[in-house]
């Protein structure tokens, strides 16, 4: 496949901090030495060198980098992937994170975690399960993994080539509906047959499907992020509706839906949530106090208040949507900390700081307004989104350590 075919996906893998998804870059000139020529003849055809100069790991970190673009259709000859990742980590090593911050509190956990199998997968989303299992999107491997905690087993699925599954939910059937950020098309694995099915945009416009949730009818909702879009799908007729956000270039995000059946968006390019009427797509945005907000994930309480992640200010924030007033909370490990995954579940608020090093499982009492903080063993890097097992346990996927968890709540 050309390499320009990859780019929607691509553009992101090398750099994970909030850049324009389609904007000019400027000519690089990369450092001398050996891998050199490889990394300008594979890594400028799909993103650009500027990504490569931007971006910043470790040497392990840079493997399953590479492992990432070969899983898409990047054809790096065998012989030159070593020199190639070695050139990497050696001019683009990892940048200074901020060092995360451990705070003890009265809540006891164990982390679990297990390594996905198929190397430089980028485990995207999970989805904890009705029957106790814990699914995950592989994004570039093009695969749906499915794990039993019980016995640390994991199978995986494949999905259509180039399909680059993103978000996943489970239906009431036992269903896994996914979104292929990639092909633009919502997707359904039956686990029992392995059978796909997929439902396409009704509008070639409609690119980057992402995030999604159920409701309580049945009915699919899920956010098109680069085409600043919202939507709805009938899985009874496989009928798509599309949603327009009102703000330009909002990035439609972060998605879930309340007690009353309606969706909340997290508007990940600009300071704001959005809620959908279900019964006439009506979209009202809640304007976040601070211009520089921007909320990437969401989640709801059982009082159906609005927790949101913001990524960029290093924040912990609750709307109530019933008034619009606005509380926020500095994250623990500070502005630049990346709070991303995030959900609510015993009471309290969990989310990830995908910017502190380790990265970090944070909870936060909304009665006492205290946080309390662990290290994620593995070292993290990247929690994009949590979920919570049926006892209330929320479980991840750490993207670049290829990494599925659950942090058990004792």
């Amino acid at each position: 496949m050309p390499a320009k075919t990859l780019l929607p996906v691509l553009t992101a893998i090398l750099l994970w901090t909030v850049l324009p998804a389609h904007g000019q870059q400027k000519p690089v000139k990369l450092p001398e030495g050996p891998g050199m020529e490889t990394v300008e003849t594979y890594c400028s055809g799909c993103h650009g060198l500027a990504r490569v100069a931007a971006s910043g790991y470790p040497q392990a970190y840079w493997h399953t980098t590479v492992r990432m673009m070969m899983n898409f259709g990047v054809s790096v000859p065998p012989e030159q992937v070593i020199p190639m990742i070695d050139y990497l980590s050696k001019n683009f090593p990892e940048r200074p994170m901020p060092v995360a911050k451990i705070i003890p509190g009265p809540v006891q956990v164990n982390i679990r975690e297990w390594q996905v199998p198929t190397p430089g997968s980028r485990p995207h989303d999970p989805l904890a399960a009705r029957d106790g299992s814990i699914w995950y999107t592989g994004q570039l491997s093009n695969k749906l993994g499915h794990l039993d905690p019980k016995t640390g087993q994991i199978r995986e699925y494949p999905v259509k080539p180039q399909t680059a599954p993103h978000g996943l939910v489970e239906d009431r059937d036992g269903n896994i509906w996914f979104t292929g950020n990639h092909s633009s098309v919502i997707g359904k694995l039956d686990p029992k047959t392995g059978e796909v099915s997929e439902y396409p945009m009704p509008d070639p416009s409609a690119k980057d499907p992402h995030s999604l949730h159920f409701d309580r009818s049945g009915i699919l909702w899920f956010t098109l992020q680069q085409s600043n879009l919202m939507a709805r799908l009938d899985p009874r007729n496989g009928e798509i509706k599309l949603i327009p956000s009102p703000t330009p270039r909002s990035r439609p995000y972060g998605i879930i839906v309340n007690s009353k059946g309606v969706p909340f968006v997290a508007l990940f390019g600009t300071n704001k949530i959005a809620a959908i009427d279900p019964s006439t797509l009506a979209v009202r945005e809640y304007a976040l106090p601070d211009a520089k907000a921007r909320p990437r994930r969401i989640a709801i309480d059982g009082d159906d208040i609005v927790w949101y992640a913001d990524f960029a200010r290093g924040y912990l924030g609750r709307l109530d949507p019933a008034t619009g007033a606005v509380k926020e909370w500095p994250s623990p490990s500070g502005p630049r900390s990346g709070p991303y995954g995030i959900v609510f579940t015993k009471g309290a608020v969990w989310y990830n700081e995908s910017g502190a090093k380790p990265n970090t499982i944070v909870r936060f009492d909304p009665k006492s307004e205290q946080f309390q903080t662990w290290l994620i063993p593995s070292g993290g890097y990247i929690v994009r989104k949590m979920d919570v097992t049926p006892d209330g346990n929320p479980v991840m996927v750490n993207s670049t350590v290829n990494f599925v968890g659950m942090v058990e709540v004792k």
